[in-house]
């Protein structure tokens, strides 16, 4: 059996998360003219493209799911990744640096989206990008496409008590925009109290997936971006269920891979700004649990049922400034992906953890390189990370690791002794090494229409384009920058 892709598009994205997506979704409303292909190098999941993994019911079919998800091989050191995603099997940490032992990747159509919590806030001070004046009216687009609420719990057992005592706690000077409130979340709460995560189907959405010009490939590996006289003319794409290559033509590409394959593509196609792969960021992570402090079980009806609203329970967010720079996503139990031990049958809600994301002290020696003799699974130039943490960062994390004491001790109980912190790499919100800037200095890889410097009609996306410390997540802000560029090639190639 062979398949054959197109040969000529206007687009040819690379990736089909939720970057690709939005790319793919603006190009489909705005230039409805225009054949756009996205490839994805992972299977389709799901009967619906990028459907999420939590909206599959059968618990034997999800865990499938994300197991198909899991890229080539398990990492060989016992290092455990977070079902759907894999470890760097190597090269994630040079000596004498900290490394990001805990780097991980999703292989499938719809990428991370369909593995995410949901999470949306927008960025504040200091994490905002300065230079772009429509970064509001992108973030409110990227809103739309995510299908962001901000009261999908508000009716859980405890989430007025939660925020009210981390208002408490954390409010005092903040700006009224920088106050404790609810998350953002990506979800759809039915009048039957279903909730349904926002995958990356939900961004594509039906008029896009049934589009004529536009089409999705799975199992389509993106091995080379093509180019003639500084300028885009297709990518070279290998059939991973067939075998064998084909090039496919396009007026423009835009590579929405992830913050360490979207650089690895480029230096493969000989794309190599001096600024590629460098001012890698993660945001370092100290999580807590508390026990809520003088309440009753809400969740049971006059029948001892449990009631539609104790399904699920809140989540909160203490967001990011200057003066603190770290943000909390505080999940109660119900809403919560990490399980608590066994044995423990609390309330519904009033389990709590937190999780404080610490901004990073950017340096471009912070990076990942590309290995000149050694190739990883798929055969691309294997990545070496460069990775360490500097005193300031050290000094954020003990903030940090202060700060979520003080928040469950304003809760209630803390259930143990001292905050843990997490592997570097673990928030998987890996951002910076195809950094967007204001003009071409040699800091940055595109410019603010997501444009590939000296190289016209090519385009990245996702959260290695982020060129601000954030510690926020990160998800909103690069779909809002990957519908900048989208609108962009709209207008370009209209």
């Amino acid at each position: 059996m062979t398949r054959t892709f197109p040969g000529r598009v206007d687009v040819a994205v690379v990736g089909s998360g939720p970057c690709g997506a939005a790319v793919a979704r603006t190009l489909s409303e705005r230039a409805p003219g225009l054949t756009v292909a996205v490839f994805e190098a992972g299977p389709q999941l799901t009967a619906e493209p990028g459907r999420h993994v939590k909206s599959i019911a059968d618990p034997a079919a999800r865990a499938e799911a994300r197991r198909r998800s899991e890229g080539p091989a398990p990492a060989p050191d016992g290092r455990t990744a977070r079902p759907g995603t894999y470890l760097l099997p190597d090269g994630y940490r040079a000596p004498g640096e900290d490394g990001l032992p805990a780097a991980a990747m999703s292989r499938n159509v719809g990428g991370m989206g369909v593995h995410w919590t949901g999470a949306c806030p927008r960025p504040g001070e200091s994490e905002r990008i300065g230079f772009l004046p429509d970064l509001d009216d992108l973030l409110t687009e990227a809103e739309r496409l995510l299908a962001v609420r901000h009261d999908a719990f508000d009716d859980a057992p405890f989430t007025g008590l939660v925020r009210a005592r981390l208002a408490a706690a954390f409010d005092a000077g903040r700006s009224a925009n920088r106050t404790v409130r609810a998350m953002p979340l990506a979800v759809r709460r039915d009048a039957d109290g279903r909730v349904t995560w926002s995958g990356t189907d939900v961004v594509l959405g039906d008029a896009t997936l049934a589009h004529p010009g536009v089409s999705l490939h799975a199992d389509a590996h993106v091995r080379r971006v093509r180019t003639a006289h500084g300028r885009v003319t297709g990518v070279l794409v290998r059939d991973l269920r067939h075998g064998g290559e084909q090039e496919v033509a396009a007026r423009a590409v835009v590579v929405a891979a992830d913050a360490l394959r979207t650089p690895q593509l480029l230096w493969a196609s000989g794309i190599r700004p001096p600024a590629l792969g460098r001012y890698l960021n993660d945001q370092h992570q100290v999580v807590l649990a508390a026990r809520l402090a003088e309440v009753m079980d809400p969740g049971a009806g006059e029948a001892g049922h449990a009631t539609a609203a104790a399904r699920h329970s809140g989540v909160s967010w203490v967001p990011y400034t200057d003066a603190e720079p770290f943000h909390g996503q505080v999940m109660q139990l119900d809403a919560s992906p990490v399980p608590l031990a066994d044995g423990v049958v609390p309330a519904p809600g009033s389990i709590v953890g937190l999780g404080w994301f610490c901004a990073k002290d950017i340096r471009a020696e912070d990076r990942v390189t590309f290995d000149t003799t050694r190739t990883d699974a798929d055969g691309m130039p294997a990545p070496r990370v460069h990775y360490t943490l500097t005193a300031r960062d050290r000094a954020t994390l003990d903030a940090a690791r202060k700060a979520v004491r003080r928040a469950a001790e304003a809760l209630g109980r803390p259930l143990d002794a001292e905050p843990i912190t997490l592997p570097l790499g673990s928030s998987l919100h890996y951002q910076g090494t195809v950094r967007m800037g204001e003009s071409d200095d040699g800091t940055c890889v595109c410019g603010p229409d997501s444009q590939v410097w000296g190289t016209a009609g090519l385009y990245v996306a996702g959260n290695g384009v982020i060129p601000t410390a954030t510690a926020c997540n990160p998800t909103l802000t690069s779909v809002a920058l990957a519908v900048g560029a989208a609108r962009h090639i709209a207008a370009a190639l209209r």
